[in-house]
């Protein structure tokens, strides 16, 4: 439900915009804020599950996200939208992170393969099934109810866990409030800045100066936590190159990845003047591809190795988006839907070897620090791909002399060619995997 919502609304921005009277690129602080708040409580997630139970806090996170979900469909201006997406933003930081750590923190290295892609699943299909319900949505309702179906399905959620969730607690020590506002106020800061890099062309050493203080708060808050006898969580699990290469490579690739469910939709609208539903639609051949390569996964990586994979599917994410740089007004139907099935391959491919390898190395006492802050960059790249999307489009629009209201083909063309850049720089930290790094969790005798 939490990741689903952060990308429903993306084939229905135009339409949320024109309802507030703004830009349809400017509702991008609408997902950003969303996915802001997401990182900003993330490094809560661990300390409060621990301190008074994963199914209590489980259950009040769901209480919140519904709530607010209800807040956004009341909403009338974009200021009363972006505040209430901060909300449920607060509430969805705390669900999948402690459901994540349930799972993981008990869990035997032999089965890490199988559970994380079970568990890498819905992180796969809803950001592609999200813009299609969205467009839907929007073009056959209203856009309000993208939200108020949450209702049902939070009330569902809390039934569920009352029954399957234990309410597990573990020892915590003293709250670690310097780390977690370092933590939070520089990232927000860090990450508004970029936003209104991407909205606000008048504004620049503004934005500049923004950024430069969020990543001052952001290099503090790294030392406090190095630091700091009981900081809210720690780096330790950095030490395991396999799990660094999630963090430097595997950060920007995510990134590159992210920006899809945002910039799709919007190419197709605006680019190619597909309706919400058409644009949608198209996206399900994204989830298709993701859907036929995922039986073959665990194969391919016990077949191949994890360092082989992720350089030769590095490649191939990069030529996907050079593919859709090339889509124009006399592109089929049939040949954007094999691309966009062909980059739905690569993604599901290259998301579930990452977040296997990133825990293969992981000892079970690290574990909790190494999900709290796994989760923090995946949520800090999901908010860097929809923000560096609506950059790339204002950049580009200044370079062809346009105005970022109204992007062209052309406008998207020049931004699919730096997601491209992005993804190929990421297989750098590949190459500098042995082929037996993260063997402790294949199969070998499979192959």
């Amino acid at each position: 439900m939490e990741i689903l919502d952060a990308t429903v609304i993306t084939t229905a921005l135009p339409v949320i915009a024109a309802d507030f009277g703004v830009p349809a690129a400017h509702l991008s602080i609408g997902v950003s804020a969303y996915l802001v708040a997401v990182t900003l409580f993330i490094p809560l997630s661990g300390y409060v599950a621990d301190k008074f139970g994963a199914r209590t806090i489980f259950i009040a996170a769901i209480g919140v996200f519904t709530l607010a979900s209800v807040l956004c469909g009341l909403s009338t201006t974009l200021v009363e939208f972006t505040l209430s997406r901060i909300l449920q933003g607060v509430g969805g930081a705390m669900m999948v992170p402690v459901g994540r750590l349930v799972v993981l923190r008990d869990l035997p290295k032999e089965k890490l393969v199988k559970t994380v892609a079970i568990i890498t699943w819905p992180a796969l299909s809803a950001p592609l099934l999200g813009p299609v319900l969205g467009g839907y949505i929007a073009t056959h309702f209203s856009w309000q109810w993208i939200f108020y179906m949450n209702i049902p399905l939070g009330l569902l959620a809390i039934i569920a866990s009352l029954y399957l969730l234990k309410n597990t607690k573990g020892d915590v020590g003293k709250f670690d409030i310097k780390g977690f506002l370092l933590t939070g106020i520089g990232f927000a800061l860090f990450m508004a800045g970029i936003e209104f890099l991407a909205s606000t062309s008048d504004k620049l050493m503004q934005s500049l100066s923004i950024v430069l203080v969020g990543l001052v708060l952001m290099a503090l808050a790294i030392r406090h936590v190095k630091k700091a006898p009981t900081p809210l969580f720690s780096f330790d699990a950095m030490q395991h190159k396999t799990f660094r290469l999630s963090v430097y490579g595997g950060s920007v690739v995510r990134i590159a990845l992210g920006s899809a469910p945002f910039l799709v939709p919007l190419m197709l609208q605006l680019g190619l003047g597909y309706s919400p539903v058409e644009a949608g639609s198209l996206l399900l051949w994204l989830f298709a591809g993701n859907l036929a390569i995922k039986p073959a996964t665990t194969w391919i990586m016990n077949t191949f190795g994890f360092k082989r994979v992720l350089v030769v599917n590095g490649v191939l994410i990069a030529l996907g988006f050079v593919a859709l740089a090339f889509v124009n007004h006399q592109t089929s139907l049939f040949t954007i839907a094999a691309i966009l099935f062909a980059n739905g391959v690569t993604r599901s491919m290259h998301l579930t070897l990452l977040n296997t390898i990133a825990f293969a190395d992981v000892p079970t006492h690290k574990m909790r620090d190494a999900n709290t802050l796994g989760a923090i960059l995946m949520q800090m790249n999901r908010g860097l791909g929809i923000t560096l999307s609506a950059l790339a489009i204002a950049a580009a629009s200044f370079l062809l002399g346009q105005s970022a209201d109204t992007p062209t083909l052309t406008t998207f063309t020049m931004a699919m060619l730096f997601m491209s850049v992005l993804a190929l720089v990421s297989i750098t930290d590949s190459l500098m995997l042995s082929k037996e790094d993260g063997v402790s969790v294949l199969n070998k005798r499979k192959a």
